[in-house]
């Protein structure tokens, strides 16, 4: 039975403060160290103007904190060549045109094919927003044929300073990244076993766990090559945690949280044994590094709903700035570029809290503006300034980084010279405002039809997992290899499944969604790998245990978020 779909758009708790990141001063102690020397370079050379190229590549910094670094090597060099490719791609238009609906349309559809782009290859925080920025930005600026190799140049210069940046942690705590993302998992899960799987508040944590040991699982597995000692060591842990979300009930809490701890800092690893059934191999992990990643199309197809609505919501909100007079259209088009999230309700929430940070950061600048103006050391150190608190808060809420990303945004105008701070603050929130009504009216208008279609095939290849797990746990002595690798593929099909299940509840103009049938499917899915993880030895029968799925398979629990 299908439901129909409810168009709500909440208010409550989005603007609400979480926690802040485990690992928050790094991307922001990371953004000023590759900052900072190009632009005092800058400042003693008396060219702050060209400061907003070097900014281009010095963002880069910002990207990869939650990779291995022989990943984040490879991560950071394409976004580096991202960034600059977008740069030398406006700085060239702008160079061969000044008609500004020409422009805001190529901004458009730079943002979109960047968006698409991070989305692909997963990139993470902060994704395509701070590539849309710098490319939307540069479409503007003065610039002839003959300066583009140039300021192309120095944001190069400055993107291998930024890769410098990012990978000098390693030099210290070469397996860091996977640590701190084992570390999430142990906690995630021993969050869930505190609720021991029926608790007001249980599926919000199960889901917060299944996300948190699909991110170790994806560090771990990222470099592709058979893992050392260390990495050893850390999916053993990461099995744990995956054990404690399929049994709950059975799990020490505090034990997880004890391993988490020690994962701390650069001390020994904790040692933790697997059952004598799964230790021929750790995981079927050779089997997983062996599969072929998904073909490009694949990973593309899906993605188009949301990339022509930032094709389409960013030119209308340009092309609206523009006929409003405003003078930075740019403003718009990179507000309606930041808002579209993986559905409408989403989307809105993005919306609500650009706009809030936005008024609350342009009285900000209103503050700071007067001491930046006072000597070009100042403006400089407040940029700076405004770069750590942007990094240090966005994680705790999207709107309250954005009241320090918009004085410095609009700080970075100023490089090339002083302008009129009542002016720019009119034309900020003008554009802010018609970036996220335009922008949210896109996301409305251009339907996503294929969110039911990803939602019908997660839950198959859930059902299937699943039916392979109870097709194993039925023969007398399966392979423990097979079992392993059953377990593991119908968690991983469980966390998909709730993820495109939220996704698609909040996009609007579609058939009904399949609620009855995605409950069902987890509801067996979890028992099956609660049964599963018995038969491996990784928690002991009891009495009170409930029954094998593959004996009862009628048996039904509310599991609903």
């Amino acid at each position: 039975m299908s439901s129909a779909t409810r168009h709500r758009l909440p208010l409550a708790g989005v603007l609400r403060l979480g926690r802040p990141s485990d690992i928050w001063f790094k991307p922001a102690l990371s953004v000023v160290a590759a900052v900072a020397p190009p632009n005092l370079i800058l400042l003693a050379l008396g060219r702050l103007d060209l400061a907003m190229y070097t900014m281009a590549g010095s963002l880069c910094a910002l990207y990869g904190h939650n990779r291995p670094y022989a990943v984040r090597a490879r991560v950071l060099a394409w976004v580096v060549l991202g960034m600059v490719g977008g740069l030398a791609v406006s700085l060239l238009a702008a160079s061969l045109t000044g008609n500004a609906v020409v422009l805001v349309t190529v901004g458009a559809v730079m943002a979109a094919v960047q968006r698409t782009a991070c989305d692909a290859t997963r990139l993470g925080p902060p994704a395509h927003v701070v590539l849309t920025f710098i490319s939307s930005a540069s479409l503007f600026a003065p610039q002839t044929l003959g300066q583009v190799p140039g300021h192309v140049g120095l944001a190069l210069a400055a993107g291998v300073w930024a890769w410098l940046v990012g990978m000098a942690p390693g030099l210290l705590r070469p397996h860091g990244p996977e640590r701190r993302a084992t570390a999430q998992a142990l906690n995630t899960a021993a969050a869930y076993a505190d609720t021991r799987g029926t608790a007001d508040g249980h599926a919000r944590a199960r889901a917060a766990s299944a996300a948190a040991i699909r991110a170790a699982w994806q560090s771990l597995l990222a470099a592709g090559t058979r893992p050392d000692r260390t990495r050893r060591a850390l999916e053993r842990l990461v099995v744990r945690a995956e054990v404690a979300l399929a049994a709950p009930a059975d799990t020490d809490p505090a034990r997880l949280r004890a391993w988490a701890r020690e994962l701390r800092g650069t001390g020994r690893i904790p040692r933790v044994e697997s059952p004598r059934e799964s230790a021929d191999e750790l995981l079927g992990l050779d089997a997983e590094l062996a599969l072929p990643p998904r073909p490009l199309r694949q990973r593309l197809v899906p993605l188009a709903p949301i990339a022509a609505r930032t094709a389409i919501g960013c030119a209308l909100a340009g092309w609206v700035s523009l006929a409003l007079g405003v003078g930075r259209p740019y403003w718009a088009l990179v507000t309606a570029a930041s808002l579209y999230q993986a559905n409408v309700t989403l989307t809105w929430s993005r919306g609500v809290q650009r706009v809030v940070g936005n008024v609350v950061g342009v009285l900000v600048f209103a503050v700071v503006a007067p001491l930046a103006h006072l000597h070009p050391v100042a403006l400089v150190l407040s940029c700076l300034a405004l770069n750590f608190g942007a990094e240090a808060l966005i994680a705790r809420n999207y709107w309250l980084g954005t009241v320090c990303v918009t004085p410095m945004a609009l700080l970075i105008t100023e490089f090339a010279r002083a302008q009129n701070p009542a002016e720019l603050i009119t034309e900020r929130v003008a554009d802010t405002l018609v970036g996220a009504l335009v922008g949210f009216v896109a996301a409305v208008a251009v339907t996503n039809r294929r969110a039911v279609d990803g939602l019908e095939h997660a839950l198959t290849t859930a059902e299937r997992a699943r039916e392979n797990a109870a097709r194993l746990l039925a023969e007398p002595h399966p392979a423990p290899r097979a079992l392993e690798s059953a377990r593991r593929g119908l968690a991983a099909a469980l966390a998909d499944l709730r993820a495109t299940a939220d996704a698609a509840s909040g996009e609007w103009w579609q058939r009904g969604l399949p609620e009855e049938r995605v409950v069902l499917a987890e509801q067996s899915g979890h028992r099956t790998l609660a049964a599963t993880v018995r038969r491996q030895g990784f928690v002991p029968h009891s009495r009170h245990q409930h029954q094998d799925p593959v004996q009862d398979p009628g048996r039904t629990e509310d599991i609903r978020p």
